[in-house]
């Protein structure tokens, strides 16, 4: 497994790749890997000959008052996970390998979908994403990319600006990777205390349970009624229990696939989950 730090490195490593046109798998990280992006490179190593995890914390996404400062950088023990399953180039580009020394005058933004959830919550996030995943992706040039759907609305951010801008590629979203107990695996559950953490796992257990309540004729707003309800008896602090499609658009009645949205504080820990829940008529 090679490690570039450089855009010039990493083309020159993926020259061979590309003369024989071998199919290029690439996953974005910002580093401290836990087991659920290990998964999205087991599932590129399962179609691609070649692999490359890029591992750069991405200053633009974060907010004023976000921990971009203190975000884990823990890339020797990444180099180690990444080599066991298969990965063939890790890319860690330094800020200014990735922006430049000049301002940047250029901004992505995608409509709609990012004016509420996580983006009503977050302003400006999803642009800062928009615009290193681009980037990333013309550095890389793959014909896959792999996200996980805990950041559903990432995920779909993402295939939005992709379809919208033409970008020879195909996403392609995994299912979220979860603890035995059920919370979604994720870089900020190192934060939670060990009390915390045993409390965590609510979020998915109310989720299941509001899914049953949904094949069982609950209506809509009261199973999102009753999600925030448990979460706050539980010691959350609730940013947002939403409802929308698969393509994440407003619903009002469960009369198609859905998807559960949670965004909730534990302590100073922010976690998101999702579950999509498939229509059946009652």
């Amino acid at each position: 497994m090679k490690t570039e730090t450089t855009i010039q490195g990493l083309s020159a490593s993926l020259n061979p790749a590309r003369t024989a046109r071998k199919i290029i798998g690439f996953v974005p990280t910002m580093g401290n890997l836990h087991e659920g992006h290990l998964n999205l490179v087991r599932e590129a190593r399962k179609i691609c000959d070649v692999v490359v995890v890029s591992i750069f914390v991405n200053p633009i996404q974060f907010g004023p008052n976000e921990d971009f400062d203190n975000y884990p950088r823990t890339l020797e023990n990444d180099q180690h996970l990444l080599a066991e399953v298969g990965c063939d180039i890790v890319f860690a580009p330094t800020v200014e390998q990735m922006y430049g020394n000049k301002p940047r005058l250029t901004n992505i933004s995608v409509g709609e979908i990012t004016n509420d959830l996580c983006g009503l919550q977050r302003p400006g996030h999803f642009d800062g994403v928009a615009v290193v995943v681009t980037k990333l992706f013309n550095i890389v040039q793959p014909n896959y990319a792999f996200f996980g759907q805990k950041d559903y609305q990432q995920l779909a951010v993402i295939r939005q600006f992709v379809r919208d801008l033409n970008i020879p590629l195909e996403v392609i979203g995994v299912p979220i990777t979860r603890a035995e107990d059920g919370l979604a695996l994720s870089s900020r559950n190192g934060y939670l205390s060990a009390e915390n953490r045993a409390i965590a796992p609510t979020i998915y257990k109310t989720l299941q349970a509001a899914e049953a309540e949904l094949h069982a004729g609950t209506k809509l707003a009261d199973v999102l009624a009753n999600i925030n309800a448990t979460l706050t008896a539980a010691g959350f602090v609730v940013d947002y229990v939403e409802v929308r499609t698969t393509e994440l658009q407003k619903v009002e009645e469960f009369d198609q696939d859905v998807v559960l949205f949670v965004a909730a504080k534990l302590g100073a820990t922010r976690l998101i989950d999702n579950l999509q829940v498939k229509y059946t008529a009652v």
